[in-house]
């Protein structure tokens, strides 16, 4: 048994998001439920804003009646009185563990197999976001039940690929050639689209850095695919080996559900910190496959002269541990300047939200979500930001959220560790007085 979806059923995704069994997803025309997985939990009964879902027998989930006790003799057991559904104690159902694909395919994708990660580097460093894709790229392969690889271009890289290894990939694709030591579309492009007619994986995931868009979107054009950008989920539907690939969409209102149904690889870019690397395993080893370039210099159209690194020294807000953002709540400038003060007292950096740099208080640097910078500090205190999606996408991996808002229905309180809901005017100054008492040269004290 599972529940029901009626026609109500406006895809707005909040109970695919309430699930704890994964047993729902967004369809086409509305939400649709995996019956296999399905526990009737009612959780998404409850939160459903209209009414769509409801439980096979009307006597359970939303709006039950209370049952009257009855007497039930089973056999060879002594007589027993049942209780009230109020008395009835709920307990958790344990999460059943995800199903893995088994057995030989007979799709018309049969010949496309596992899950690709481009390991984009630079001067011999691995950026960030493709060892946090290895991760998220484990965790797809294992459901597939198919290897997990990297494939790294460049020039002496081939010593990267023992970090590729620890943090999850079981095979990586090397291409190590001068024409490659640059990054550069059409080399890379070239490169890539060869050995993907090769090998002929089933996903791809690049990092959302600037090589990386562009060369997902280069080699989405000559294989004639589909790309997701800026992805803050990802999960596999194994019966359909479908990529769900999840972002905020129409304004950051909504959350979408991208599929790939009819063509091969299923692809998707991933922004920095939005997913999380394994812990690195030192001992983990293997599997090398060298290929070499299909294209020459002479062949390409465009030369690296020179490169001219940005020598500005900018906040990197992805790397603080403490972030202290402003939203449209404080009113103005002047109000805004109350992040500084708190920021200034906990040593931390300025964050703000996209309303806020739209008004002109800070600049777009400093802006947080989607359309901004992703970040994971381990405190992040959201002072007068509202909670729209655009927004929470860039800042709900945090450690500990920190929400003050004066509206206690303010979607912010939904992905806070502490709301206090009061004026934020009134609320800061306290506590950075507070905070002053305890904190004295950069360290806490008298605690």
């Amino acid at each position: 048994m599972a529940v029901t979806i009626s026609s109500a059923c406006i895809s707005c995704g909040t109970c695919v998001d309430t699930c704890p069994f994964e047993a729902l997803f967004l369809g086409e025309e509305k939400c649709e439920v995996i019956v296999d997985k399905c526990r009737e939990c009612t959780k998404c009964i409850k939160v459903c804003p209209t009414e769509a879902i409801s439980l096979p027998n009307p006597t359970r989930g939303k709006g039950k009646k209370e049952a009257k006790p009855v007497e039930t003799k089973p056999a060879e057991a002594k007589p027993i009185e049942a209780k009230p559904a109020a008395q009835i104690e709920k307990k958790e159902a344990t999460p059943v563990e995800e199903p893995k694909a088994v057995g030989k395919r007979t799709d018309k994708f049969a010949d496309c197999e596992g899950v690709w990660v481009f390991i984009d580097q630079t001067d011999g460093v691995i950026a960030g976001v493709s060892l946090e894709l290895l991760g998220a790229g484990r965790n797809l392969a294992d459901k597939l039940n198919v290897p997990l690889s990297g494939f790294l271009l460049g020039h002496n890289v081939k010593s990267l690929t023992e970090s590729c290894f620890q943090y999850g990939a079981d095979t990586v694709y090397l291409i190590d050639d001068p024409v490659l030591k640059d990054y550069r579309s059409e080399s890379y492009r070239d490169c890539v689209v060869n050995i993907c007619n090769k090998y002929k994986p089933e996903i791809i995931l690049y990092g959302a850095t600037s090589n990386g868009k562009d060369l997902a979107s280069a080699v989405a054009t000559d294989l004639k695919t589909g790309l997701t950008a800026d992805c803050t989920m990802l999960d596999v539907n194994v019966a359909e080996r479908l990529l769900e690939a999840s972002r905020p969409a129409f304004g950051g209102n909504i959350m979408a559900t991208i599929l790939c149904k009819n063509t091969r690889p299923q692809m998707a870019t991933v922004r920095s910190k939005v997913m999380k690397a394994l812990e690195p395993d030192k001992d983990r080893v293997g599997i090398v496959i060298e290929e070499k370039a299909t294209v020459q210099e002479k062949d390409l159209l465009t030369q690296v002269l020179s490169i001219v690194k940005d020598t500005t020294q900018r906040v990197k807000l992805d790397e603080a541990h403490i972030i202290v953002a402003g939203g449209k709540g404080l009113g103005d400038e002047k109000g805004f300047q109350l992040c500084y003060d708190l920021a200034d007292v906990l040593g931390a950096s300025v964050g703000a939200s996209r309303d806020a740099v739209e008004a002109g208080w800070i600049d777009h640097h400093y802006q947080i979500g989607q359309t901004g910078v992703t970040v994971t500090p381990k405190i992040y205190f959201a002072i007068a930001i509202s909670g729209a999606v655009q927004h929470v996408v860039g800042m709900q991996n945090s450690e500990f959220i920190i929400a003050i808002n004066k509206d206690p229905d303010a979607a912010i309180h939904n992905v806070a560790t502490y709301s206090i809901v009061g004026d934020a005017f009134q609320i800061v100054p306290k506590l950075i007085e507070e905070f002053k008492k305890v904190i004295k040269g950069g360290e806490v004290v008298n605690v």
